[in-house]
């Protein structure tokens, strides 16, 4: 699932879903925003019913909103999602959180931190770098003690593949892609060879110069990275417009539909 389409036989809508095959796993990262993920698997060929792991990249409707429906499918697949993706998340005034239901659903685990499944499938979190923090963060808040604050996203997490080549799969990037792969070299080293990765840098009112220099110079080190990004849903085709000539072939845009073979 994606924003837009890439597969006339695919639905897309505001929201993300990655599905992952590896000689051991099969994962789903995130699933949408509703339960439209089951009719495009289907239509892609792929059997939801054997997946093994889910992974939820942060606490919003648009990742989390097709849970319920791909349980109605699959009640054996471990869930796994920070302890704080539950938490009550705000865009303005509109509600973006999850259903709370989904803590009831069979095989749910909660994260506190870092997780290692094995050693191919890693989990990582604790991202708390500040370098080119997307400035469309500043309309989302959480509720804490009754009261509004400035989402801080420790609910966000991460997803590592160790194999032939490292991968890395983030939902929306809200902590910076930078401080992302930041704290990805702190723990692992180096950089991975492939991220999937929204940069969230989509915003409606259009950019301010500031915000131009924040996306250019992001793309700038970027291209200094041995990855190459893949990189949809709430980047934005404006922001996609200005990173394509500083990265080159290195920045991928990915529509639902897209089929990626990093082996």
């Amino acid at each position: 699932m994606e924003n837009t389409c890439g597969n006339p036989l695919c639905e897309c809508e505001h929201g993300l879903s990655v599905y992952v095959e590896t000689p051991r796993h099969r994962i789903l990262v995130d699933t949408g925003a509703s339960g439209k993920i089951l009719a495009n698997a289907d239509k892609a060929g792929v059997d939801l019913s054997g997946v093994d792991m889910v992974v939820l990249s942060h606490g919003h409707y648009d990742h989390a909103g097709g849970l319920e429906a791909f349980a109605g499918i699959n009640k054996t697949a471990v869930i796994y999602m920070q302890q704080t993706a539950l938490g009550d998340y705000y865009h303005g005034e509109r509600y973006i959180g999850v259903d709370k239901r989904i803590a009831k659903l069979p095989n749910v685990k909660m994260l506190k931190g870092d997780f290692q499944a094995d050693e191919e499938i890693s989990i990582f979190t604790g991202i708390t770098g500040r370098r080119f923090w997307p400035e469309s963060n500043r309309g989302l808040s959480m509720e804490t003690e009754g009261r509004r604050v400035q989402d801080e996203f420790a609910h966000e997490q991460c997803l590592v593949l160790q194999g032939k080549k490292k991968l890395l799969i983030s939902g929306c990037a809200h902590n910076g892609i930078l401080n992302i792969l930041d704290r990805y070299e702190e723990i692992y080293g180096g950089c991975p060879d492939a991220v999937i990765s929204g940069f969230h840098m989509m915003k409606r009112t259009g950019y301010t110069e500031r915000e131009r220099e924040i996306i250019r110079r992001t793309a700038e080190e970027l291209k200094e990275k041995r990855a190459c990004f893949y990189t949809g849903h709430c980047t934005g085709q404006e922001a996609v417009e200005l990173m394509q000539p500083v990265m080159g072939d290195k920045l991928v845009q990915i529509h639902c539909g897209t089929e990626l073979l990093l082996a």
